[in-house]
């Protein structure tokens, strides 16, 4: 468990407590199309938003709400997406100096059309697979304690290098999480072998768990894993969060609420859990205030929104010890 900043030691506190290198786009969501969409015809919807978007983005978004320093390393390109991405993750409380903008370039889209439970998913990766290695200051990625990273199998241009990477960031005692998200090939192969071997701690929902282990039930896919990755959370929706630690699996019950739409739940549990979890808190603990701040999310459309909402931000979480204290934006 990592260990909060102690002031009797005298040591100067790291600039930041969290450092994510990821992805960073706008999701454009359209509710109440039907789920099989015929061609050729003109379908409606009854609502639209849009909205920040990116595993990586959502997350330390989200994070800097819970008031974590989030040092962001991320692309976006030199459009209107990208002025209108950018302006969301400034007014998280988010420093930009390491999120630049690419000229002549497109930043990512993705368009959601959510059914229920279930939701078509449609991504124009832009700048997202156009991070490498090489544009990284490593001097920023090891200015926090923790470094996270999202989207694995859509930041294509950071597998080069990747699990070198890891290894400097390891060896500099900086510790590690991964959140892989889908693989649109449905491989779950290439650079995710290396990656697991070299991470702390792995966050991923219950079916991306069991893609990538390619078990059938869960105990199979963390038997798989227990000898790879020292500490295994996975987000099961209603069902709450399964962690396995030191050996040990333990279920931490779900918050049972109203649901607007899921998009982003899983990331606002990433962001609950790593700044709980980065503060001190037990990894059950951590995981119980990730089940909650998944509820939040899901109390509004999209992944940041209920986020942005002060007055449900504060209110939601404020009985929660690792809530307290947040930020005022």
């Amino acid at each position: 468990m990592p260990t909060p900043y102690d002031s009797s030691t005298g040591l100067t506190p790291p600039p930041f407590d969290i450092c994510i290198l990821g992805e960073t786009n706008l999701d454009l969501i359209l509710y109440g199309t039907p789920q099989e969409l015929p061609l050729e015809r003109e379908v409606l919807g009854s609502d639209f938003l849009m909205t920040l978007g990116g595993s990586s983005s959502i997350l330390a978004h989200n994070l800097s709400m819970l008031g974590s320093k989030v040092a962001f390393s991320s692309l976006v390109g030199d459009d209107a997406m990208g002025e209108i991405a950018l302006r969301y993750l400034e007014e998280s409380g988010l420093a930009l100096s390491h999120v630049t903008r690419l000229a002549s370039r497109k930043t990512g889209v993705t368009v959601l059309l959510p059914h229920g439970k279930q939701r078509h998913i449609l991504t124009y990766p832009g700048t997202i697979a156009e991070l490498k290695i090489e544009d990284l200051d490593y001097s920023f990625l090891t200015a926090a304690p923790h470094l996270h990273l999202s989207s694995l199998f859509l930041q294509m241009g950071l597998h080069d290098g990747l699990p070198a990477l890891l290894d400097r960031l390891k060896a500099a005692g900086k510790t590690l999480s991964l959140d892989t998200n889908d693989d649109p090939a449905d491989q779950w192969s290439g650079v995710l072998p290396e990656v697991l071997d070299r991470i702390d701690l792995l966050l991923p929902n219950e079916d991306e768990l069991l893609r990538m282990t390619h078990s059938n039930s869960l105990d199979a896919a963390l038997d798989r894993l227990q000898d790879r990755v020292p500490l295994i959370v996975v987000k099961c929706g209603v069902k709450g969060a399964l962690v396995q630690a030191d050996g040990r699996r333990e279920w931490i019950t779900a918050h049972r609420v109203g649901v607007v739409d899921t998009i982003g739940a899983g990331d606002s549990f990433d962001a609950g859990f790593l700044h709980a979890w980065r503060q001190g808190a037990t990894v059950n603990e951590a995981a119980a205030f990730g089940n909650l701040t998944g509820a939040l999310s899901v109390q509004r459309p999209g992944g940041v929104e209920a986020f942005r909402d002060q007055e449900l931000r504060r209110s939601f979480l404020a009985h929660s010890l690792w809530g307290q204290g947040l930020a005022q934006r």
